[in-house]
């Protein structure tokens, strides 16, 4: 079955008249993990999403799957460990998707890092993510700071020290952890929101849902039952009668982009802001993206808003550090904005709140899984599925195997690993090229796809109201991706409303046509999904 919205009365059937070991409520990068560690394990796993995949903190991150430097100065020295290894897997299960990044973090007098406390920390943080000997930090003088990057701020300027992070597109990864779990059997269904739970002798089994695609009803059935909807955590476990313990707090963080001939970034930089936060600037895709903010959210989490506030925020931090940059409000392309659901601690600030995972198990039998970061996820679902496991053996006498996903490329990652992603890309644009493709587009969709790349390089067309790879990659999000309307393919497929706004505007209107053609919407269904995709543009301008 195709993992595709054009079959989705097939999986929607497969949703009712199965019963599941495992259901799974989240579309997130931690429900797609989970989903797939259970799939790899034998369980019969569901798992639905009452938006897109990925619409909520798994597209609106940093887009970084970083070690967690900063929590050594709050002595997280375990999640330090724990994450800064679980970077070079995720790294090495899909390197189409996640790439090394170096880091530059300039040292001024009377920032939060000083020179001796800034090379002990990598160090030890070198130590304790396992880092390689190829990418372990250096510490720069002043001079080698400023030929890293020219435009830091060299009044007070110390040095600087020079290390490596993980540059990620957040949803992409998300969606090649589903579609891996799709493939090895797990029916996931995005547009199905959680109404009520179902029990039997008060314990959970199964759900109620609504399909939000065409109003119909569901119940779907399962053993087990896993809330990892993210900042919807709370909202769906009062679902099961209540809150009992530790409760989530949401935090909203915002970027901004700016196109590089306006700020024009070479390197990659970690800096202090005046209030002594920390905040990325981050070279993509010929653009510079900055963020993020850290700041109790209470509002509905569908769509944080980007206050003036917090842009002016974000642009007195470039000023602060790049002083020779003159950047306004009106050279924000766009923005977005994510809130991150964190386990609460009372007397805390957002910056100081734990980012560590934690699980509830409630009387009904529901299991909760909640804090955490897109780094640690394969860990995260690793943890909740052992203790799945344990339970069905407990009430089933089956017994499941462990985690199988340490080493386990996912989609798109068959290419032989990190080292041989080069000759990976080399051989297959070839290909691509022989299939009618330029090299640079070529090129750009192995880059983007991975072991992938062969299906869109099948899409290949005449029709010149699109370009050749935006077609290719709208007919693949389409029949493998599971995307259905126009902010699906542009804001969690590709990225281009964050990061290549112009391609949006000009191909939003051609884009929805092949899509309204494709799944035979009506006028109104055409007309809503393109409002959508309005909302969305002005939301992030």
């Amino acid at each position: 079955m195709n993992f595709s919205n054009y079959s989705r009365k097939d999986h929607t059937d497969k949703l009712k008249n199965d019963t599941f070991d495992v259901l799974v409520i989240g579309g997130g990068i931690t429900g797609a993990g989970i989903a797939l560690d259970a799939a790899m394990r034998g369980m019969k796993t569901a798992l639905i999403d009452m938006q897109d995949f990925a619409a909520g903190t798994s597209s609106r991150s940093t887009k970084l799957v970083h070690g967690g430097l900063r929590y050594l100065k709050q002595l997280e020295v375990k999640m330090v460990a724990e994450v800064g290894k679980e970077r070079a897997i995720v790294y090495e299960n899909g390197p189409h998707v996640t790439k090394p990044e170096w880091m530059l973090l300039p040292l001024h007098e009377g920032g939060t890092f000083g020179k001796f406390t800034t090379s002990a920390a990598l160090r030890v943080y070198d130590f304790l993510a396992g880092v390689k000997r190829s990418e372990r930090r250096s510490m720069l003088s002043v001079t080698e700071t400023l030929k890293k990057e020219p435009l830091v701020k060299k009044e007070g300027l110390k040095g600087g020290g020079y290390y490596v992070e993980y540059r990620t597109d957040d949803a992409r990864l998300t969606l090649e952890v589903m579609k891996k779990a799709a493939e090895k059997g797990a029916v996931c269904v995005n547009y199905v929101k959680a109404d009520r739970f179902q029990y039997e002798n008060g314990r959970v089994t199964g759900i109620e849902a609504v399909d939000q695609i065409n109003g119909s009803r569901l119940t779907i059935s399962a053993k087990k039952v896993i809330n990892a909807s993210g900042p919807w955590v709370d909202s769906v476990r009062k679902k099961d009668g209540g809150e009992n313990g530790k409760q989530l707090r949401l935090t909203k963080g915002v970027h901004i982009v700016i196109d590089e001939s306006i700020f024009p970034l070479h390197q990659a930089i970690y800096f202090d802001t005046p209030d002594k936060r920390m905040v990325f600037a981050i070279p993509r895709d010929g653009k510079t993206y900055v963020g993020t903010t850290d700041t109790f959210y209470e509002q509905d989490p569908i769509r944080p808003d980007v206050t003036d506030e917090d842009r002016a925020y974000l642009l007195d931090a470039i000023r602060f550090m790049f002083p020779s940059l003159h950047v306004k409000e009106s050279d924000i392309e766009s923005s977005w904005s994510g809130v991150r659901p964190l386990i609460y601690e009372q007397g805390k600030d957002p910056s100081e709140i734990s980012r560590k995972d934690e699980i509830w198990e409630s009387e009904s039998g529901l299991l909760t899984i909640a804090g955490g970061k897109l780094t640690g996820y394969r860990k995260m679902a690793e943890t909740i599925v052992d203790l799945v496991a344990k339970r069905l053996k407990e009430e089933t006498g089956i017994i499941y195997s462990p985690s199988e996903t340490k080493h386990l490329p996912i989609s798109g990652g068959d290419v032989g690993g990190s080292a041989h992603f080069p000759a990976f890309v080399k051989a297959k644009t070839a290909d691509g090229m022989a299939k009618g493709f330029s090299e640079d587009d070529a090129r750009f969709l192995v880059q983007m796809y991975g072991s992938n790349a062969d299906q869109l390089f099948a899409h290949k067309h005449e029709d010149k109201l699109l370009p050749d790879v935006l077609y290719a990659q709208l007919m693949y999000a389409v029949e493998k991706e599971m995307a259905y309307t126009p902010s699906d393919f542009f804001i969690r497929r590709t990225g281009a409303l964050l990061f290549d706004i112009k391609t949006v505007h000009q191909y939003k209107e051609a884009c929805t046509d092949v899509l309204a053609d494709y799944f035979g919407w009506t006028d109104a269904e055409k007309e809503k999904h393109a409002l959508e995709l309005e909302e969305e543009i002005a939301a992030c301008s």
